[in-house]
């Protein structure tokens, strides 16, 4: 696989994130990188920012490998991962970084540091009463109440405050960081009329919102928020009334954006699964990684990360699936020295 830098050709049956606007917004410098077949066909295109910080220069995917034309099979794009890691080393980067939520890999480069992820997907061109059926009982339930009691969801680009407020309030709640406001709104304003941003509101009350860049390809619940005690069924609602939206302005598919893989039973992640999981959705597995490009550059970016957020999300995923063989490996020791 030759890989090189292509021009941009987005349209809008392929992914909002890999549009110029969005990757112009997202990073310091930008672009596609495209695999060739030795007869120099462009087989594939992977959209990339890149960041400079604190002397680091960070390369982030913001899509997961897109095949062009024939199927890309997996040795394929594992192949084509392994050429863009060196065309990066080679170009200076100091790493690459894990890609947003939203991003799910079929395959990783050798040499990455994985972690399994997923994210369940809606498939929207279905008919209303098929997407309807597909809902889990309860969450058809809650949407029927949310409706009697008078909960209603507005649609638009603009109510960026009142988003903004309940994501970051949300998040907060977790001990997470969201972006400042005006970062918030220049992401917004560079989706352009590739975003809805949707509020659910009882009385004058916003309850909940979900920020959803989107193209023909797909709707994307990047951002959500709500009040620290919703009603119950508003956001049930709010999710519903989303797919409905896309699907009539024939948007293909309405991703929940990440999920992790088998969470820790009754625990808050196995929670969000669950929520996400009864809108009928099917589960997309893969992975997230990351590539250390330069060790001492990617050893303080790995520190630093572990000291503000506990760790990025593959440290994250890799330390919580590897618990319990620790604790299997302790079990299993203790059971050997009572012998």
């Amino acid at each position: 696989m030759n890989v090189r830098p292509t021009a941009i050709d987005w349209t809008p049956d392929l992914p909002i994130f890999a549009s110029e606007p969005y990757l112009k917004a997202a990073g310091d410098a930008y672009g596609w990188i495209g695999g060739s077949s030795p007869s120099g066909t462009l087989k594939c295109v992977l959209p990339y920012t890149v960041t400079r910080k604190a002397g680091l220069r960070i390369v982030r995917f913001r899509v997961a490998t897109i095949p062009l034309g024939d199927e890309l099979d997996v040795a394929e794009e594992k192949a084509f991962l392994d050429a863009v890691i060196e065309h990066f080393r080679a170009a200076g980067m100091d790493m690459v970084v894990p890609a947003p939520a939203n991003v799910i890999f079929r395959t990783y480069p050798q040499g990455a540091i994985t972690a399994p992820y997923g994210t369940y997907v809606v498939d929207l061109r279905r008919t209303e009463e098929e997407l309807w059926a597909k809902l889990h009982s309860k969450h058809r339930n809650v949407v029927r109440n949310a409706i009697k009691n008078g909960v209603q969801v507005l649609t638009g680009a603009e109510p960026y405050d009142t988003a903004y407020e309940l994501v970051r309030d949300t998040l907060t709640r977790s001990k997470l960081r969201f972006m400042s406001r005006a970062a918030f709104e220049r992401y917004v304003r560079s989706l352009g009329d590739h975003v809805k941003v949707l509020i659910a509101q009882h009385e004058g009350k916003a309850l909940g919102c979900a920020v959803l860049p989107f193209s023909q390809h797909g709707a994307h619940y990047v951002y959500g928020g709500t009040t620290l005690n919703p009603l119950t069924g508003a956001m049930n609602l709010l999710h519903w009334e989303a797919m409905r939206q896309f699907r009539e302005q024939a948007v293909q598919r309405y991703d929940f954006v990440g999920a992790r893989i088998n969470p820790e039973p009754n625990s808050k992640q196995a929670g969000l699964v669950m929520f996400k999981q009864r809108f009928g959705g099917e589960l997309n597995e893969g992975f997230m990684w990351k590539y250390s490009l330069r060790p001492l550059k990617f050893a303080v970016y790995s520190l630093a990360m572990r000291y503000l957020r506990g760790g990025d999300v593959v440290d994250q995923e890799r330390a919580r699936l590897q618990a319990p063989l620790a604790v299997a490996a302790a079990v299993t020791s203790g059971r050997d020295r009572q012998f």
